[in-house]
């Protein structure tokens, strides 16, 4: 009845994960108390639950991203800690079964359900404002793409209070991900939610591909569009491309371990190496999906306060579309250390050091942007200037391990740990708080306190060098990657220091909840009047903050790069607006209802229920067909409602 779900699933002999259950379903129960103290849920589930919105729904992925950061670091802090503590005779606290779990779901959680969500996020906020139009061009799917993320996030989370998660890190490599090696639910607990999240983040890429190819202002050619729209095409191009890929992979993996079928198990003639190909082969245009959003937020950031605009703004969009493309050309440096042979390592090596070059560029066109501009020191800015000293180091270490032989020696150190962390801490992370700083008073009417959100990132500088630069010493000390115990005590020193570094990253993720909290505080003193904060130049700016449901009333007509900068350049004055009747889509609850249904079906399958699995699959099919045929999607305000709707909300008087 219940397939292979016993009591025995609930870890009543451990305690860690019990009181990590406790403190997490004390929360929930906090949250859900004060929302329905406060009679919040018609609200919730009108303005956010079911909204199509692009920018409540961008809102949401960040807040996401921002929920398992917490996850993923609590996560990180309890393997820095055993590894300070689990030194010489000492054992520390984590038994291995437990550690391995822990930095199987640390890096799993970081890549899919915190970096993820907080590029996409910024993207579904920023780039329709951007392009200057209403909405994405799928309002609905783009819903439930959202929802299919968070059931993923939500089934990981699961593992914590029923089962265990997977003990094969976060890319699973067969034969350990095998039946054979792993034969309790923990690998499935992290195929399933990937599977599904993954159908998610593909259905995003091919959203926001015909977005931005098809759905683009008067005007705006695409030598016109701001930079963060291209980068945006290229991450989700790259989405579209590589994301079948992972899921392809993924389902061989699971028909080895459902169907007893062996894709990837050598001795019944599958190919073990074919899964490094296929993970690996979307695992580096995965690096880019990720660092490619925010290298167009630090360009937009360079060009608003420096005020100027972006330096060879072609070659910057040329450096992109390269990247995008030598992405795919380079994923076998992560397995050098397995026998491809010298030829095919020389290749991929050179390959390796050539996408360097595209990424180099850019750091030219930010100083030169920045140079004799006038530069405003925000929190975005010092992110920007943190972000280009962090990210050329860890490049140079990158550039380092593209070399074969050195990556025979340091591949399986902590010294690739530490190059890994640079590029991603110092690239997304440093990018997606730049781009929350920067947006947020365009997301929700006021501005972020500037002193908490400096000192934020003065924790996450210090935190990072203190967490990570050890580890490039204990690399070429000898120390080996995923240890639960510490062999050498001359090692521990470096390994209290990054103790520490990890100590102060939570000061930084403190000083990010204060300055949230202080910011709500203060807000009437910090509102956003005039919709343009910053001064900026591109469209997103030109209208209010928040911009209304359908962001322009009239659609601006662009006829320049940095549209809005120039418009204000010229002194244009505002003219009678000539409204038009619009369609928008209505709410529709599908991403809900869907996510609903797959969170119980990727739990049946996981543990064999095969008649929940039955019974999900019908039900989320029976939704999309009701919803599919139904023609009330959309609704049309007409002109004349628009031109009362507007000058109610800019305050202009009388209507027309």
């Amino acid at each position: 009845m219940l397939g292979r779900l016993s009591w025995a699933a609930i870890p009543l002999d451990q305690p860690l994960p019990l009181y990590a259950m406790g403190a997490v379903g004390i929360v929930i129960l906090v949250v859900l108390g004060i929302v329905t103290v406060k009679g919040w849920w018609p609200y919730l589930w009108r303005e956010w639950i079911t909204s199509v919105d692009h920018k409540r729904i961008g809102v949401m992925y960040v807040i996401l991203g921002l929920v398992m950061l917490l996850r993923g670091y609590s996560d990180a802090i309890m393997m820095r800690t055993q590894q300070a503590i689990a030194v010489g005779d000492a054992q520390g606290y984590l038994p291995p079964d437990h550690y391995d779990q822990i930095f199987s779901a640390h890096g799993t959680i970081m890549i899919f359900f915190v970096a993820m969500p907080l590029v996409i996020g910024l993207m579904n906020f920023a780039v329709p404002l951007q392009l200057g139009v209403r909405d994405v061009a799928f309002p609905t799917l783009n819903s439930v793409s959202f929802w299919l993320t968070a059931t993923g996030a939500l089934l990981v989370n699961v593992s914590l209070v029923i089962g265990s998660f997977s003990r094969a890190s976060w890319w699973g490599y067969p034969p350990l991900s095998e039946l054979a090696f792993s034969p309790d639910e923990g690998v499935d607990y992290y195929l399933w939610p990937l599977q599904i999240s993954g159908i998610g983040t593909l259905l995003t890429g091919v959203n926001f591909v015909t977005t931005i190819l098809k759905l683009r202002a008067p005007g705006m050619l695409y030598f016109r569009m701001p930079v963060f729209c291209w980068t945006a095409l290229a991450a989700n191009m790259l989405i579209v491309a590589a994301f079948p890929v992972l899921t392809a992979t993924f389902a061989m993996l699971l028909l080895d371990r459902y169907l007893g079928m062996h894709f990837f198990t050598n001795e019944a003639g599958g190919n073990q190496m074919m899964y490094a190909n296929l993970f690996w082969a979307w695992g580096h245009p995965e690096v880019y999906i990720l660092v490619l959003p925010a290298f167009g937020v630090f360009s937009e950031v360079a060009a608003t306060f420096s005020g100027k605009g972006l330096f060879s703004y072609r070659s910057m969009v040329l450096a992109t579309l390269g990247i995008c493309i030598l992405a795919f050309m380079v994923w076998l440096h992560h397995f050098f250390t397995m026998g491809a042979g010298a030829d095919v390592n020389a290749v991929f090596g050179i390959m390796s050091s050539i996408i360097a070059v595209p990424t180099g560029a850019k750091v030219f066109n930010w100083l030169f942007t920045l140079f004799r501009g006038r530069i405003l020191f925000t929190t975005p800015v010092l992110f920007l200037i943190g972000f280009m000293i962090t990210f050329v180091l860890g490049g140079l270490t990158g550039v380092l391990l593209a070399v074969p032989p050195v990556d025979f020696v340091l591949h399986n150190s902590a010294f690739l740990v530490a190059h890994f962390h640079h590029v991603i801490i110092g690239g997304v992370v440093f990018g997606a708080l730049a781009g929350i700083n920067y947006w947020f008073p365009k997301a929700f009417g006021f501005t972020l306190d500037e002193w908490w959100g400096k000192a934020s990132f003065w924790c996450w500088l210090i935190g990072f060098y203190l967490a990570f630069m050890p580890l490039y010493v204990l690399g070429l000390m000898g120390m080996t990657r995923r240890l639960q115990h510490i062999p050498d005590p001359s090692w521990r020193p470096l390994l209290l220091v990054a103790e520490l570094g990890a100590i102060v990253v939570f000061l930084a993720i403190l000083c990010q909840i204060v300055q949230l909290y202080v910011s709500i505080r203060t807000r009437d003193q910090r509102r956003d009047l005039t919709g343009d904060p910053w001064n900026g130049r591109t469209l997103e700016w030109s209208t209010s903050s928040p911009p209304p449901a359908y962001n322009f009333a009239v659609l601006p007509r662009v006829e320049t790069i940095d549209a809005f900068s120039e418009v204000k350049r010229k002194g244009l004055s505002a003219v009678e607006e000539v409204y038009e009747a619009i369609e928008m889509p209505r709410n529709s609850p599908i991403g809900f209802i869907i996510a609903f249904f797959a969170t119980f079906t990727g739990f049946a399958l996981i543990w064999h229920i095969w008649w929940i699995v039955i019974l999900g699959l019908l039900a989320a099919a029976v939704t999309v067909l009701v919803i599919g045929w139904s023609e009330n999607r959309q609704h049309e305000i007409s002109a004349n409602e628009m031109a009362h709707i507007e000058q109610a909300r800019l305050g202009l008087g009388r209507p027309a």
